[in-house]
């Protein structure tokens, strides 16, 4: 019997883990420990393990975890909850003979070519190109931008902070929204706007252009009103996606994403009936002399549960990802 892998992808609030096995690749026993609970990383593999019965010499000795925090050197620091550890004390405190530690996004990236034709949702055709760059986006806490290119063995992954590029107006009511977002953060990154707090923050500069009191609290909360037919709430959606196409556009002519481009995160599935009604491919195709460019490429919604788990068991035997 072939020993199972680890594979993680954890975020600020959840530790999802699940294993592996290099016949199906499939990840199985999946799932998700709240981080608060944990002092730390070790202790939270081990409760996992224990709960699906792999513990002393059943133990796995490999394992890949996708963090969402930048990942250099030996020492990881998570951004938005209390663990911090040393990746080669993780690995001797496990017992694991390989140990690769990736970017949660970096992972979303390598997880797509992995997921199933039932969980893409096509939003434009296109013709995708052989061999070429493909762009995997997706707003969630932030605004995740990663690339993929097809090596002559395995997936390369390109990973980039392009949710961090600026902001650019294209219509007198952005400019106005530029003012508003310039007034209260300086300079205004694309991640401002295009992420869950950015949902928020945009349905606040709308109330304020206006001059309708905000009563809404939350991402969440916008998006229900908006399909309750909030006349602000419903202009904030079309706004964010249509924003979204022209960023997506123009990340795509950057890396020149003729392979694809995979729409990723937890924002976007919950906007498909949204897609067709907003001016997204408008702008995603908007670019002037090359509209042809954009309006050729394959662009799809990744509605997977666990995109970023195939991507750790991508990673885990990928010669491209140390």
């Amino acid at each position: 019997m072939t020993r199972p892998a680890l594979i993680g992808d954890i975020g600020g609030t959840n530790a999802r883990f699940a294993l592996v096995t290099p016949d199906t690749f499939a990840p199985h026993d999946i799932q998700s420990l709240p981080c608060e609970d944990y002092p730390g990383l070790v202790e939270a593999v081990r409760d996992y393990l224990a709960r699906v019965g792999l513990t002393g010499d059943d133990a796995p000795r490999e394992a890949c975890l996708a963090f969402a925090c930048p990942i250099r050197g030996d020492r990881v620091t998570m951004t938005n909850n209390h663990w911090a550890f040393s990746r080669q004390a993780v690995q001797e405190s496990l017992g694991l003979s390989l140990f690769k530690a990736i970017n949660d996004f970096t992972a979303q990236a390598l997880g797509v070519p992995h997921v199933a034709a039932d969980d893409l949702v096509d939003v434009q055709r296109g013709e995708p190109i052989p061999h070429a760059a493909r762009l995997v986006i997706g707003p969630g806490t932030g605004l995740g931008v990663a690339g993929l290119f097809p090596g002559r063995q395995a997936w390369i992954p390109l990973p980039t902070e392009g949710g961090h590029v600026t902001f650019a107006p294209t219509d007198e009511r952005e400019q106005n929204l530029l003012r508003h977002f310039r007034n209260r953060y300086g300079r205004v990154s694309v991640e401002r706007i295009l992420s869950g707090q950015g949902l928020l923050d945009l349905y606040l500069a709308h109330c304020s252009l206006k001059g309708a009191p905000p009563r809404l609290k939350s991402p969440a909360e916008v998006t229900e009103a908006a399909a309750g037919g909030d006349p602000v709430a419903r202009d904030t959606l079309l706004r964010f996606l249509k924003i979204l196409g022209d960023v997506c556009g123009d990340a795509a002519l950057t890396m020149g994403a003729r392979g694809g481009v995979a729409l990723c995160g937890g924002i976007l599935p919950r906007l498909l009936q949204w897609l067709p009604e907003s001016r997204f491919l408008e702008a995603f195709t908007a670019k002037g002399r090359m509209g042809a460019y954009t309006g050729a490429i394959p662009v799809q919604v990744v509605t997977a549960p666990w995109t970023g788990l195939l991507g750790a068991a991508e990673a885990l035997h990928n010669p491209e990802v140390e």
